[in-house]
């Protein structure tokens, strides 16, 4: 369950970023398919190429001035729902649905945390180069809970 979690975690601070990493991983067989629609429904090549494009738009995008702050009402929903997702798939097939709860939890926490994190950074080394740090936290985690 712990890659539930950290996928969660990850979805707090990039919401995309968990749902590109579990579409490439289940369809490269990293991350167990396990049998139901979920697991079918992330080997689709389209969702696995449009998770990516999303993903590195939203790290573009989280570098410009207009970016609207992660704890707004629409990206809280997003990544709880990504988090939530990601969590259920990257969990065994009999354990999905606390996955899922496990993965929302997560999100919103490290949302929250990063969010006043990150303000703190800013403050000293700009939203560019923290938010190009938080990319690379980001994408670590991800990589490492499609690995546990």
């Amino acid at each position: 369950m712990w890659r539930s979690i950290v996928l969660g975690a990850v979805a707090g601070m990039r919401a995309m970023t968990p749902l590109a990493v579990v579409t490439n991983s289940v369809r490269s067989g990293e991350l167990g398919r396990g049998g139901g629609m979920l697991p079918r429904l992330m080997t689709r090549p389209l969702l696995s190429a449009g998770a990516l494009a999303l993903a590195a738009g939203e790290m573009a995008g989280d570098k410009m001035a207009s970016a609207p702050d992660r704890i707004v009402t629409a990206g809280m929903i997003a990544r709880t729902a990504t988090g939530a997702l990601a969590g259920a798939a990257a969990a065994p097939r009999d354990r999905r649905a606390p996955g899922a709860v496990l993965g929302a939890a997560a999100a919103i926490g490290a949302a929250y945390a990063t969010f006043h994190l990150r303000i703190i950074a800013q403050r000293r080394y700009g939203q560019s180069a923290t938010g190009a740090i938080e990319d690379a936290l980001a994408l670590g985690g991800a990589a490492l809970a499609a690995r546990i």
